[in-house]
């Protein structure tokens, strides 16, 4: 029996859907490590901490079915399978999402803690969204979907032998896992964090204080009135030896020049032991070299200790350039690596809370370690340690 033609409608709602899976799958694709993070956090928000060691693994297959379907969807691969996978998976996420965006409801207006997750990572770090945007996004996919599965026998598969449908769609899976394995080796080749190359760091976590103006208002006996500033007054002795004995204060009018800017972002530190921040400064100095290890114990020490680096350090020394590393791990950590390795350079301390976060230390760079080159607050350089 000949098939149906598939009509041009469907031919619109089937690239659509289809595209949605490719971008979604990409835009995860390109950073597995978030990937991985994110299926973690799921993870503890469902009692299932005991996955952890699979996180990874698990958030790297995710990746390839999302792509794999939208390839297998756009090419019209194996159409009655692709258009069964669509409906197992939307039907999965559609009630994932429903309970996801009415738990994080009761959380915020009635005060129950389920510890859900609020940004799914549907689409990585490219576009975050909420819960019940979430929800809503499925709730249209699912709709297209079931119209999809519907109409799948007027769907008419790729010209192509059984073997050749077969093949074309591990191609498809073979993308998706070219993509992750490159992106573990090296850094995301789309990067989407706060510190990627030409971001300006300082004005996204730095604050600017206040700048005000301090104005002394002295008289003499003839009711002469001066304001003088602070540094006017720091010299008033050299341009009026007798300014003292002649005038005598009355008041002091403050006045705000312009106001303190907030930092986008808060969270960002560099405590050394006595607990004093040294991000403003390191932050804003014309080069500084940052390596980023967000936990001690598992920073990869072929990295760390390589020649490269230790030519890198040797060479910011010899040139008066910074060298200095941030982490979260705690202050007792940091001594006890720095005295068990015999670490040269100062390592700072960034305390977060290890549930919520914010993880600026870990989402910096996909490496650890991993080093990234500021120049006047810019980003200029990103490596992993493999590059180092």
């Amino acid at each position: 029996m000949k098939k149906q033609k598939e009509p041009v409608w469907l031919m619109i709602l089937r690239i659509a859907l289809a595209t949605v899976f490719i971008f979604s799958g990409l835009t995860k694709a390109v950073d597995p490590i978030a990937s991985g993070i994110k299926m973690d956090e799921y993870f503890l928000s469902f009692g299932m901490g005991f996955m952890h060691p699979f996180s990874l693994w698990i958030g790297i297959l995710m990746n390839i079915a999302e792509f794999t379907l939208g390839f297998m969807l756009l090419f019209k691969i194996r159409g009655n399978l692709t258009s069964l996978g669509y409906l197992l998976f939307m039907v999965f996420f559609f009630f994932l999402t429903a309970w996801l965006a009415i738990a994080e409801h009761l959380e915020v207006n009635y005060g129950y803690n389920f510890g859900v997750v609020k940004d799914c990572g549907c689409f990585g770090h490219a576009i975050q969204m909420s819960n019940l945007e979430t929800f809503l996004k499925n709730v249209v996919l699912l709709a297209v979907t079931l119209i999809i599965f519907g109409k799948r026998k007027t769907i008419t598969d790729i010209r192509l032998t059984l073997l050749g449908q077969w093949l074309f769609a591990f191609l498809g899976a073979g993308i998706a896992l070219f993509i992750q394995i490159y992106c573990l080796s090296n850094l995301p080749i789309i990067d989407f964090s706060d510190w990627k190359k030409g971001k300006d760091v300082v004005d996204i976590f730095i604050e600017t204080p206040a700048e005000k103006e301090i104005l002394f208002v002295y008289k003499n006996d003839k009711d002469e009135e001066k304001l003088l500033s602070m540094e006017e007054m720091d010299n008033i002795t050299e341009t009026f030896p007798n300014f003292y004995t002649e005038f005598y204060y009355i008041d002091r009018i403050d006045s705000v020049l312009s106001e303190a800017i907030h930092a986008k972002k808060t969270g960002f530190s560099m405590l050394d032991n006595q607990g004093r921040d040294f991000a403003s400064i390191y932050l804003n100095s014309e080069i500084v070299y940052l390596l980023f290890m967000h936990d001690l114990d598992e920073t990869n020490s072929e990295g760390l200790f390589s020649e490269n680096i230790k030519s890198i350090i040797a060479q910011c020394y010899n040139n008066n350039i910074d060298f200095v590393a941030v982490t979260n791990s705690s202050p007792d950590e940091i001594n006890k690596f720095i005295k068990t390795n015999q670490i040269s350079f100062p390592i700072y301390y960034n305390p977060i809370d290890p549930v919520k976060g914010p993880f600026i230390v870990r989402d910096a760079i996909r490496s650890n370690p991993g080093l990234i080159v500021l120049k006047n607050g810019k980003v200029v350089e990103k490596r992993s340690w493999r590059k180092f």
